[in-house]
């Protein structure tokens, strides 16, 4: 093919020339076409353009390779594009991560209506990102092929937009963790029917959760917990057939759980704990054949657990603390051979423990605390030989001893506080391998044996609220692994040295927390006792009302880590040591009823921590140093030669 031309000699030259052109025509268009067609379309180049400008701060560069001179098909980072160069991706996450790197980051700025111009987007991850602010534009309900939205953990706020209801093709949407609030729109899960996964937690919605939520048949994970919603769960709830995870705790749900609950198979997870729900754990809980983890924990709900509980055969764990259920606990509980672990406490539950839970071999914590249960403890629990962790304190269980019989269990937590437990503790304790043990609150007394020096996993030691006798014996210096010990309200006496001076295996062992108050332990305290290493981790140290004397050990400003420190009705002397003030974490210090003197010094109740501050009824004098904390008038009286605010104006000599 070639062009002929009219005017006479031209014509063969022409010819010739214009086959030349004609093939670079065809070259060039075979060259640069293809490259052509997946070129960014102008239209969603613009749109990226303008989203680029409302970002204000970027401080990783995220969004740095978006540049009007380049292909943003083939350019920009977090573009993705179809083979008609039509923008089907945009992926700017702020935490990502791949074989050797993970990015962490945050930008700043507001969404842009413009990318609602992206008519073939398909997914849209902004998620992440910290500091984008402002509200989600509507025009994003324009967004038609939109299968993935993401822009969870972010600052936005505003509404969900009623606009939503159009996309119609979306299978996941997540706006957790930002600040949204409003209700649903009524009618925005009409036109979810492809949705899997709806993520909402972490924001201020409120009202209900409309019952049109019913319509969601595809959904797979419902996450709605730490907001504002309230009113009862809808019965449509019972729709979603293919729901393996629904999460609604923390919020103000009342009412009852609904009986349509039991029709979602599937479900592998439910959380609505922290709610107000109220009335009966219902009987159709026996339909939920795939549940592992339940929590109806933190709620208002009452009567009996139904006995269809025991139907559950894949179920693992049970937390129904802090509720008001009450009547026995149905022997049906013993067939969950697949229980690990069963936490009850703080209800109104009666009657004996079912023997039947001898059965649940896998169970790894029993926590029946604060209930009503009596009777004796059925020795078929024997059987458990997974149990790590018992509980059945506050109990009216009038033990009288702990049963022989728990020195076959190898539970690592042992808490039998205020069971009626009388008597010295039981030898067999010697080889326990218990790291938590709780004995407080019952009628054990004798001395503290010096076998406990074999308990060598003792981390927690509660032994207060009894009628113990004598000394630390010096064997207590080897339990190397304590960190809590509590002996409050005793009859303890002699020093302190053995429990101040312990042995530790760094970095475990060293003390949280000591509390020995309301015992007859003698001082005075030792000076170094701030300076021993197994105390330079305190958090808590309480020895209130001992007859102790002596001075305030200044070293004890040498504990970095120390919130509250009590020191009440010990009979100390001497000043209060400015050193006190370098423990720059205290939060608490009590030091009334003793006999302290000299002046409150600046360094201590100017501490920036400083919530709570006592120095009544010492012989303390001067004016109180001016200071940024709330205590009241009270803290300062009976000290006679103290003055100034908050006591009356010192008078000018």
């Amino acid at each position: 093919m070639y062009i002929i031309f009219k005017s006479g000699n031209h014509r063969t030259l022409m010819g010739i020339w214009g086959q030349r052109k004609t093939f670079l025509f065809i070259f060039f268009y075979i060259l640069f076409v293809p490259c052509q067609l997946e070129a960014c379309h102008l239209v969603d180049k613009i749109a990226l353009l303008e989203f680029k400008q409302k970002i204000t701060f970027d401080p990783s560069k995220l969004f740095q390779t978006w540049t009007s001179t380049t292909d943003c098909c083939k350019s920009w980072e977090g573009i993705a594009c179809d083979s008609f160069g039509r923008v089907v991706n945009v992926s700017r996450p702020g935490l990502s991560s791949g074989d050797d790197f993970i990015i962490d980051t945050s930008v700043s700025g507001t969404l842009s209506p413009s990318l609602s111009k992206l008519s073939f987007l398909e997914l849209l991850d902004l998620s992440n990102l910290k500091d984008l602010t402002g509200s989600i534009p509507p025009e994003y309900g324009k967004l038609s092929r939109l299968s993935y939205l993401f822009l969870d953990t972010n600052k936005l706020t505003g509404s969900i937009p009623v606009t939503f209801k159009y996309l119609y093709q979306l299978k996941k949407l997540y706006l957790s963790d930002n600040t949204l609030s409003g209700a649903i729109p009524s009618n925005i899960f009409d036109g979810f029917l492809s949705l899997s996964e709806l993520g909402l937690s972490g924001n201020q919605i409120s009202g209900p959760i409309p019952s049109s939520i019913g319509n969601l048949l595809s959904l797979t994970k419902l996450d709605m917990s730490h907001n504002k919603f309230s009113k009862s769960i809808p019965e449509s709830i019972g729709k979603l057939k293919n729901l393996e995870y629904i999460d609604l705790s923390e919020n103000q749900f009342s009412g009852k759980i609904p009986n349509s609950i039991g029709n979602l198979s599937k479900l592998v997870l439910m959380y609505v704990n922290q709610n107000q729900l109220k009335g009966n754990i219902p009987s159709s809980i026996s339909g939920l054949s795939s549940l592992i983890f339940c929590r109806l924990s933190e709620n208002k709900l009452s009567g009996s657990i139904p006995p269809s509980i025991g139907n559950l055969p894949k179920i693992q764990r049970l937390i129904f603390e802090n509720n008001k259920l009450s009547g026995k606990l149905p022997a049906t509980l013993g067939h969950l051979a697949t229980l690990t672990d069963m936490f009850f406490s703080n209800n109104l539950f009666t009657g004996k423990i079912p023997s039947t839970f001898g059965n649940l071999q896998s169970l790894q914590t029993l926590d029946l605390s604060r209930n009503k249960l009596s009777g004796e403890i059925p020795h078929q629990l024997v059987k458990l030989v997974r149990l790590q962790t018992l509980d059945l304190s506050f109990n009216p269980l009038g033990l009288s001893r702990i049963p022989n019989w728990f020195q076959k269990l190898k539970v690592f937590r042992l808490i039998l506080a205020k069971t009626g437990i009388r008597g010295q503790l039981p030898s067999w304790l010697a080889s326990s391998s218990c790291s938590t043990l709780d004995l407080s609150s019952n009628g054990l007394t004798g001395k503290l044996p010096k076998w406990i020096e074999n308990m060598t996993s003792l981390s927690f030691l509660n032994l207060s609220n009894n009628a113990f006798h004598s000394s630390i014996p010096d064997e207590f210096r080897n339990l190397s692994l304590l960190m809590d010990l509590d002996l409050h309200s005793n009859k303890f006496s002699g020093n302190l040295r053995a429990i101040f001076s312990k042995n530790f295996q760094d970095p475990l062992g060293r003390y949280n927390s000591i509390n020995l108050a309301y015992n007859m332990f003698k001082g005075p305290l030792d000076e170094n006792s701030g300076n021993e290493p197994v105390m330079a981790s305190i958090v808590s140290l309480s020895l209130s009302h001992n007859p102790l004397t002596g001075h305030i050990p200044i070293s004890l400003g040498n504990l970095t880590s120390l919130q509250e420190i009590k020191l009440a009705e010990t009979g100390l002397s001497g000043g209060i040591p400015k050193e006190l003030g370098n423990a720059k974490e205290l939060k608490t210090i009590l030091l009334s009823n003793n006999d302290l003197e000299g002046a409150i010094p600046e360094e201590v109740l100017n501490l920036k921590e400083l919530e709570e501050f006592d120095v009544s009824e010492n012989r303390l004098s001067g004016r109180i140093p001016p200071h940024k904390a709330n205590i009241p008038k009270s803290a300062f009286l009976g000290n006679h030669g103290l003055c100034g605010a908050p006591l009356p104006p010192c008078k000018h000599s």
